[in-house]
C-alpha cells in the first residue's frame, strides 16, 4: 500500500487566530468612524448653538435701536418684550384726497426716497410728521393704515425738473385733521412681541408674535426666531433668555410702568448643547452664552 502524504491547509487554531485579528481590527475602524461621527455633531451642535444665539442678537438690535421713541416698550418683562418696530419710511408727495396721500418712488436716476424692510399692511401703523406751533420740534401724528400700493406716474414726488419714477398709494383709516404737506416724513412701524415659549416638543425657543397696533394687545400665533435655549426659570443666572432694562444713568428699570425712561436693553442668551456623548452616558451641559447691551435710539 502506497502511504499517504501530507495535505497542506488551515489549522482551526489559525482560522481561529485569524478572526481574532479580524474581529480587533473592525473594533478599532469602527471606534474611529464613531468617534468622528460623534465629533462632526458635536461640531454641527456647537455651530448651530451659536448661530441661534447670533440671529437672536441681530433680530433684537435691529428692532430695539429702530424702535419708535414715542411708545417704545409695552411690554417689559424678563423673557418678553413688546415694542413698537420701524420697518419703513418714505416722503410725503401731496394729499389726493381725505385719507389717501402719494408717496415718493423712484426716479429716472435710481434714487429714492421710501425704503421698506417689511411691507406695511393694515396691521400696521403711519406716523406722519407735522410742525406745530405748541411743540418747536413738530409732532407725529399716528394713523391706522387702511391699504399701501404701488402707483406709477406719482405726479410731484421728485424734485422739480426730474421724471417722476413708480411711487405708493397710501390709504388710511381716518383722514388727517390737516392735508399732509408735500415733502413731510412718514414712518412705519409694527407692534411685535418677542419672548421666550416652550414648543411641542418641549424645548426651549425665542419666538416672535405680530400684534394688533391699537388698543389692548392681541397678538398672533408664534413664529420661531432661533433656540432652543436652556428652560426658563426665575434665576438670571441660568434662565434661557434674559431681558434686562435701564435708564439714561443707569439704574435699572424695574416694570413697564416706567418704560418710556428705558434707554437701554441688556440681553443675555443661553443656548444649551449636549458634549461627549456616548452609548450608555448622558453627557455634560454645555451653554453657549451670547449678551448683548442695546441702546434705544433718540433716547
Amino acid at each position: 500500500m502506497t502511504p499517504l502524504r501530507g495535505r497542506s491547509g488551515v489549522s482551526l487554531i489559525e482560522i481561529l487566530v485569524v478572526v481574532v485579528l479580524l474581529g480587533i481590527a473592525g473594533a478599532v475602524i469602527g471606534s474611529a468612524i464613531l468617534d468622528q461621527q460623534r465629533f462632526h455633531r458635536n461640531a454641527s451642535e456647537l455651530l448651530s448653538a451659536r448661530q441661534g444665539v447670533r440671529d437672536a442678537m441681530e433680530v433684537l438690535s435691529a428692532d430695539i435701536r429702530g424702535s419708535s421713541t414715542e411708545d417704545t416698550l409695552r411690554v417689559v418683562s424678563d423673557s418678553a418684550l413688546e415694542l413698537f418696530a420701524a420697518i419703513g419710511a418714505s416722503v410725503a408727495c401731496r394729499t389726493i384726497s381725505g385719507n389717501s396721500i402719494a408717496l415718493a418712488g423712484e426716479s429716472a436716476t435710481g434714487n429714492t426716497l421710501t425704503s421698506f424692510l417689511l411691507v406695511p399692511d393694515t396691521g400696521d401703523l403711519a406716523l406722519i410728521y407735522r410742525e406745530s406751533p405748541d411743540s418747536p420740534g413738530g409732532e407725529w401724528n399716528r394713523h391706522r393704515i387702511a391699504a399701501l400700493t404701488a402707483r406709477s406716474g406719482s405726479p410731484n414726488c421728485v424734485a422739480d425738473g426730474a421724471e417722476p419714477g413708480e411711487g405708493f398709494l397710501l390709504t388710511l383709516q381716518s383722514p388727517p385733521a390737516e392735508p399732509v404737506k408735500r415733502g413731510a416724513p412718514v414712518r412705519f412701524i409694527r407692534r411685535g412681541r418677542y419672548s421666550l415659549y416652550r414648543s411641542s416638543d418641549s424645548q426651549w425657543n425665542l419666538g416672535y408674535r405680530r400684534c394688533n397696533a391699537l388698543g389692548v394687545p392681541a397678538c398672533g400665533a408664534v413664529q420661531p426666531v432661533s433656540g432652543p435655549y436652556r428652560r426658563y426659570t426665575p434665576d438670571n443666572a441660568e434662565t434661557g433668555f434674559l431681558l434686562e432694562y435701564f435708564n439714561a444713568e443707569g439704574e435699572r428699570v424695574p416694570g413697564v410702568g416706567s418704560a418710556l425712561s428705558i434707554t437701554r436693553v441688556d440681553v443675555t442668551a443661553r443656548a444649551e448643547r449636549a458634549k461627549n456623548r456616548r452609548p450608555g452616558s448622558p453627557g455634560i451641559s454645555v451653554p453657549e452664552i451670547a449678551t448683548a447691551s442695546i441702546a434705544i435710539r433718540n433716547r
